[in-house]
């Protein structure tokens, strides 16, 4: 973590080297920006209170020569103030995922700004000729990645599907004229355009009355904040990802170590165990071990 704040852990890679061939075959450099939070376990400060005072109690019926010191209580790490953390975990890779970038920050929002910033930095991401960013469709997501020199953010095309085929469900029903209706929404949205979607949305509401006109509401307002990150009808033309696959697969191996039963973490512990998995992900591992013996001899 400090070498990379400090960025003096060198990837290896820039972004004009991620290069890729287009469906009408010309080679061009295109680099990936994605970004999500996950959920960690914590210990809570009311927990750390908890247990010092049991502990106190335990000592007070011990023989004073078999009582250990406690750490003072400045020298102990704050809990938090809920049971889970939210930690960001970005990602800069190339088409092939030869080229991977893989950061954690549990500094929140602005901590995830300068994790973003400097491995953008660290990668010369204004280097590519493409530069797209793909996310789950949260608003702060979208925000974030748009402080960097990207020409599109992207709507992650499944959380897109999962919100259309539950909109369906509810309204249509679970049989063929459901199936139908989300297919004809998902064709038109991925091969035809946002407004043809956009209008086939408009007609099916005028049909619903209601809690069903409630949810389509709600699908509609999804879709109209999300315009501008809806172009899917242009990516089969160059080649370029609808999905976020690739994102989501580093917030499941990043978090292995972090979740399970019985498991809970110093939010400053959980980030710097997440850093290690990033920094095998990122194919860092052996350089950073180079440059460790280097400074020790």
């Amino acid at each position: 973590l400090r070498l990379s704040a400090k960025e003096e852990l060198e990837v290896g890679w820039s972004a004009s080297g991620c290069k890729t061939k287009t469906p009408s075959g010309t080679e061009v450099s295109r680099l990936y920006c994605s970004a999500d939070g996950v959920m960690v376990p914590t210990i809570t400060q009311a927990e750390k209170d908890k247990r010092r005072a049991r502990t106190l109690q335990r000592r007070g019926r011990m023989p004073r020569a078999k009582r250990r010191r406690l750490p003072r209580l400045g020298a102990v790490r704050k809990g938090t103030d809920q049971r889970f953390k939210q930690v960001y975990v970005s990602s800069l890779y190339d088409q092939s995922q030869t080229h991977r970038l893989v950061g954690v920050s549990a500094g929140g929002t602005a901590g995830l700004s300068r994790l973003l910033r400097r491995d953008a930095a660290r990668v010369l991401l204004r280097g590519a000729q493409e530069r797209r960013g793909i996310v789950d469709g949260a608003v702060c997501l979208r925000n974030h990645l748009e402080i960097l020199p990207l020409e599109e953010v992207m709507l992650d095309f499944y959380h897109f599907t999962e919100h259309v085929g539950e909109a369906g469900k509810l309204t249509l029903g679970e049989g063929k004229a459901a199936q139908d209706w989300i297919q004809k929404v998902l064709h038109l949205a991925r091969n035809v355009g946002y407004e043809p979607m956009f209008r086939e949305l408009l007609n099916w509401r005028c049909g619903l009355r209601g809690g069903k006109r409630q949810v389509a509401d709600r699908l509609i307002n999804y879709v109209a904040q999300r315009q501008q990150m809806m172009g899917y009808e242009r990516c089969d033309e160059h080649g370029w990802d609808v999905g976020s696959g690739p994102m989501e697969s580093m917030c499941g191996v990043t978090t292995d170590r972090i979740k399970g039963r019985g498991r809970r973490w110093n939010l400053e512990n959980a980030e710097a165990v997440m850093e290690l998995e990033a920094l095998h992900q990122s194919n860092l591992w052996q350089r950073y071990w180079d440059i460790a013996f280097a400074a020790c001899n």
